[in-house]
């Protein structure tokens, strides 16, 4: 179990296999990227930055950098990241996968809503904190 200062809940990462990838998935967002992480997610995909920026990213803020969404094939999930592999419900870059998919579930819009993030993620153990 994984459990964060300032969040009341834990969190179970071996439930990710059973969940089907619902953190990858549902309103359209931004799956913000570093330049160290793009250069990485790169080097994973054998392409160059440039090709890979080109195919994948977009520029948010004009200081910031996001992942592209893809809308799902089955329209009731809404978008994914452009990486979320809807066969295998897993993420294709999972190795190399931004520091914000790392950090889910303690994201901070999650803090004071565990109704919320528990009914996103099956690995979500409420705490007494």
């Amino acid at each position: 179990m994984i459990k964060q200062h300032g969040y009341k809940y834990s969190f179970n990462p071996n439930k990710c296999d059973e969940c089907g990838g619902k953190c990858c998935y549902g309103e359209s967002g931004y799956i913000f990227v570093s330049i160290d992480e793009i250069m990485a997610i790169a080097t994973f995909l054998g392409m160059s930055v440039e090709e890979f920026c080109m195919k994948y990213v977009k520029r948010v803020d004009n200081i910031r950098f996001s992942l592209i969404e893809k809308k799902c094939k089955d329209k009731s999930k809404g978008m994914s990241c452009i990486f979320f592999d809807e066969n295998t419900n897993k993420c294709s870059i999972y190795q190399v996968r931004p520091q914000q998919c790392i950090s889910f579930p303690f994201w901070e819009q999650y803090k004071g809503k565990t109704d919320s993030i528990k009914s996103r993620c099956i690995g979500i153990c409420v705490t007494n904190e």
